[in-house]
């Protein structure tokens, strides 16, 4: 293998079997990692038919120790997928908002002029009524 050289260069064929032996151990970490998983959908299989010839009313703890076991794993996944899902929604609800509140403002704004017409109705009537009283009533001398 590589041989300390005192400048502390390491000969390349060092640095090519150091690059080889990485790569082998990342084989090596997703042949473990692929073994894990099988060695515990094996175990979770075999609890679930021992669970479900004993006593059936304890399937849901078992689905919910499987779902418990497999939440960290695929969660970052689930979030990124549901990103798109989740921008949208808040637009769209930011949007009806959005209308909700022109048309809020544009049925108030009808109230508040039927409002002014009947004051303004109210007024005319009022002053039309005190003119002819004004003019109904004796002068006084």
């Amino acid at each position: 293998m590589a041989t300390f050289q005192p400048d502390g260069k390491a000969p390349l064929d060092a640095a090519y079997h150091h690059h080889k032996a990485d790569a082998a151990d990342l084989l090596e970490e997703r042949a473990d990692d692929h073994t894990v998983l099988v060695a515990t959908a094996a175990t979770v299989g075999v609890v679930g038919v021992g669970v479900a010839v004993f006593e059936a009313a304890l399937l849901p703890g078992v689905v919910l120790g499987v779902a418990a076991m497999l939440v960290p794993k695929y969660l970052p996944r689930i979030g990124t997928a549901l990103n798109p899902l989740f921008r949208s929604t808040v637009r769209g609800v930011y949007k009806v908002g959005q209308k909700t509140r022109e048309m809020v403002a544009e049925a108030q704004e009808h109230v508040h002029d039927i409002v002014a017409e009947v004051n303004a109705e109210e007024d005319v009537k009022n002053g039309g009524s005190k003119k002819s009283a004004d003019s109904a009533a004796p002068p006084s001398a």
